[in-house]
């Protein structure tokens, strides 16, 4: 994939529009600004993700995230009063959260509700208490706790993948992965209920050990870190039973959808405005790369996404639509932070999620 000379393209032409956007000649510039704030939290993001529908939980999730901005203009009365909305939620529907779940998780969904009833008591002193510090990691560990109760709604693979692509792995949930880099270790979660291919082709590269020992090939400051290009004069991963190179679709989710699109843009599609399930939105999004001749020719090599607020604002961002995003990087940050083109993935192992990798069809 030639990602350098398509940002050498169209990065120009984006800073040109946000010029204009800020511009006080333009009266209108509010109008071109996307409503609220973008997710760049990539545990949120992969919470959004899930193929669920349980509004109470749900509810619960966004009111919490929601807390983030009136932490930021340190209007602590309104962050006390949507904590304590948010406990009364939890406490009149638990009840009917638990009652929601498989019959098989009701027992443990049981017990996470009295964790998480507990963890909001917490969260409540330390609202009332200001201390944004203590508050954040509070915040934190409830959420974590909806995130447990959430994972235990989902049921069987929500779709089925297009006939064409059964000879292809596919990840049928999701995978863990940790990846030893030169400057120290990241742990990124694929994301195959929205990407099954795409995070099934990497999950299954990294259970080969492929990736061990490759460098980064293309490192552009705030945009790309570029990896995957395997020695020798190949550009992608050979599969050895066929002794040709294994190729993966563009493979985009877009929220309303059933099923992902395969090897269509979004300008494709006529989907200018859309925002995909799996946003490039925060600091190591996970995308695949391919090729300016085909949208279908991604092998093996990806990419983590540098995300700068500047200069991919929400609304405005190149990458959405066109590659496909598979995961996120949720462990690690001061560490991509530091990688450039002098360094190189010393291994990458799956730590969790092994049972959800599927060979084929």
């Amino acid at each position: 994939m030639d990602l350098k000379r398509w940002l050498d393209r169209w990065v120009p032409a984006l800073l040109i529009a946000i010029a204009f956007t800020a511009s006080p000649l333009v009266a209108p510039a509010q109008a071109a600004l996307p409503p609220g704030n973008a997710v760049k939290d990539p545990a949120a993001i992969l919470r959004n993700a899930l193929p669920i529908e349980q509004s109470d939980l749900q509810e619960l999730q966004h009111r919490l995230e929601s807390t983030s901005d009136d932490l930021r203009a340190k209007r602590w009365s309104a962050l006390v009063n949507t904590v304590r909305k948010s406990q009364a939620l939890l406490n009149t529907r638990a009840n009917a959260i638990v009652a929601s779940l498989p019959e098989a998780k009701q027992a443990e969904g049981q017990t996470l509700i009295a964790t998480l009833q507990t963890q909001m008591l917490t969260l409540a002193e330390s609202s009332e208490s200001s201390d944004r510090d203590v508050f954040l990691d509070d915040r934190r560990a409830a959420l974590s706790t909806v995130g447990e109760l959430e994972a235990l709604l989902v049921g069987d693979f929500p779709f089925a993948i297009p006939s064409e692509f059964d000879a292809l792995p596919r990840l049928l949930g999701r995978a863990t992965v940790e990846i030893e880099t030169t400057k120290g270790t990241l742990t990124a979660i694929a994301d195959g209920y929205n990407a099954p291919l795409t995070a099934g082709a990497f999950v299954d590269l990294v259970k080969q050990g492929f990736y061990d020992g490759l460098p980064f090939t293309r490192a552009e400051d705030f945009y790309v870190l570029q990896t995957g290009d395997p020695k020798g004069p190949e550009t992608g991963y050979i599969d050895p039973k066929t002794k040709t190179e294994r190729q993966v679709p563009l493979e985009i989710m877009v929220p309303g959808e059933t099923e992902p699109f395969y090897n269509a843009t979004f300008e494709d599609l006529g989907r200018f405005e859309a925002t995909p399930v799996l946003p490039f939105a925060t600091l190591g999004t996970m995308g695949w790369a391919h090729s300016d001749e085909s949208l279908a020719d991604g092998s093996s090599q990806f990419f983590f996404f540098l995300y700068e607020a500047e200069l991919t604002p929400a609304g405005l961002n190149l990458v959405d639509g066109r590659y496909s995003a598979f995961g996120y990087v949720v462990d690690g940050f001061e560490v991509l932070e530091e990688l450039g083109i002098d360094d190189g993935i010393v291994r990458a192992r799956l730590i969790d999620g092994a049972d959800n990798l599927k060979a084929h069809a």
